[in-house]
């Protein structure tokens, strides 16, 4: 079997599921849409800013044979969070999968951060994944997952990264009582915590070449790239993981275990 070649069972493992994934436009984001797409599911995803990468990324799933929705919504504000579950409930009638990916944040130290920059960042990335979960529980009537996107600077001190870390930290607290809360429901939730990812978000890093170097020296080998974070994230949302709850699966090539990340 050529190298990236799927099995059957495992192309198809997600066949006639509908998911969404937030901030799906371009990066992390973009390539669960696309794994989770490559595996049979209809994908919506949410879009801010980039209109170009957005159109891009909805024709590639478009190409991949299922249904895709493209919508922009800004999910700092918990009216835009409702209107785009309206829109993904007309679309698709239900939800199987949501993947709370979208992530912002303002990268400084504690004294060099603003009230507004903290409530931005806790804002977008803890606030809005527990409305996302809330919205999607009304919609996974057969039960379903969520899987949190977060990153290892929820538990590492990182520089330029307090607001963000802090963030972070709130929602793997929040994955845990999502898990138990929303088990009743046949919801299963968990967690991927990356390593340093080679993204355009890096690029917004003070201190970006120190990371890559970082990250080029984990046990693995090589960097982790976002095509490793899908596809355990799409692990995560088939029948094979329903014993995993409340977890934070950590995919960083095994930095964190030689003090790299």
């Amino acid at each position: 079997m050529a190298s990236g070649e799927r099995p059957v069972e495992r192309a198809k493992s997600l066949a006639g599921k509908a998911a969404l994934v937030t901030g799906g436009a371009r990066g992390i984001g973009k390539s669960v849409a696309l794994e989770l797409a490559g595996r049979g599911a209809d994908v919506a995803f949410n879009y801010f800013r980039s209109h170009e990468a957005a159109a891009e990324t909805e024709r590639e799933i478009s190409d991949l044979g299922v249904k895709c929705l493209r919508a922009r919504a800004h999910l700092g504000d918990s009216e835009k969070i409702a209107g785009l579950f309206s829109r993904v409930a007309d679309s698709f009638g239900r939800l199987d999968i949501l993947i709370n990916n979208a992530a912002s944040g303002v990268q400084r130290g504690l004294e060099e951060l603003d009230e507004k920059h903290w409530d931005w960042t806790m804002g977008i990335n803890a606030k809005a994944p527990w409305l996302c979960a809330k919205e999607a529980a009304k919609l996974m009537s057969a039960g379903g997952h969520v899987v949190n996107i977060t990153s290892e600077g929820s538990r590492t001190v990182l520089p330029y990264y307090f607001s963000v870390g802090a963030s972070k930290a709130a929602l793997e607290a929040a994955t845990r009582y999502m898990a138990v809360e929303l088990a009743p429901k046949g919801i299963v939730v968990n967690a991927v915590s990356g390593g340093y990812v080679e993204t355009d978000a890096l690029a917004h890093f003070p201190n970006r070449d120190a990371m890559l170097e970082s990250a080029r020296r984990n046990p693995a080998g090589r960097m982790v790239g976002p095509q490793d974070i899908a596809r355990v994230v799409a692990f995560l949302c088939t029948e094979d993981a329903e014993m995993i709850r409340g977890q934070v699966v950590v995919v960083d090539g095994g930095a964190t275990l030689t003090g790299l990340a």
